[in-house]
């Protein structure tokens, strides 16, 4: 199932102005409508960590609770590492203790920041008690001109209210410069 892809959005201006244009995530609406408690919670545990259009709403408050990000909003989860996005990950996760480990470290990471990371695509497929999510993405460090890519395929167990993280293949990152890609 195709969760999350990237599209092209064209804008003569910002071409001519920038010498590029812009992408945009896209999510599987359809999808969201009839997912499953399981499936929601390894989406999100996933979208935690990489940045996916994410904004703040107005003015960034002094500790940071107000980063809308698109995955997270689509889920109904409220804001980046809100205590409702996160409560809804340790409630899930509440019995595997590297997850809830990583949870303390919760990122609040906005668009233009100058170093990021995004989804370029993600992709889930469930097969009896197994969730499995496949991402490649992409960041980059704009004041050292780098860009990197990965891809990552995370496996879940899941029962009834649970979920484990399994196990995780992680590719190697592929690095390049801005020189680089303009060939």
């Amino acid at each position: 199932m195709k969760f999350l892809w990237q599209e092209n959005l064209y804008n003569e201006e910002y071409e001519e102005k920038y010498e590029t244009n812009i992408n945009v995530i896209v999510l599987n609406e359809d999808f969201i409508k009839t997912i499953s408690e399981p499936e929601k919670a390894a989406l999100a545990y996933v979208a935690t960590f990489i940045g996916n259009e994410c904004s703040w709403d107005g003015s960034a408050n002094d500790d940071r609770s107000n980063l809308k990000c698109k995955i997270l909003s689509a889920l109904n989860l409220g804001y980046q590492c809100s205590n409702q996005h996160l409560g809804f990950l340790r409630q899930w996760f509440r019995n595997d203790k590297e997850v809830l480990k990583e949870l303390e470290n919760c990122p609040t990471t906005p668009d233009g920041a100058t170093i990021q990371d995004t989804f370029d695509e993600i992709n889930l497929e469930v097969k009896n008690n197994q969730i499995t999510v496949f991402f490649k993405a992409s960041g980059v460090n704009l004041r050292e001109e780098k860009f990197w890519e990965w891809t990552e395929k995370l496996r879940f167990g899941f029962k009834e209210n649970e979920l484990t993280l399994v196990d995780k293949e992680v590719s190697p990152i592929k690095h390049s410069s801005f020189e680089m890609q303009e060939n």
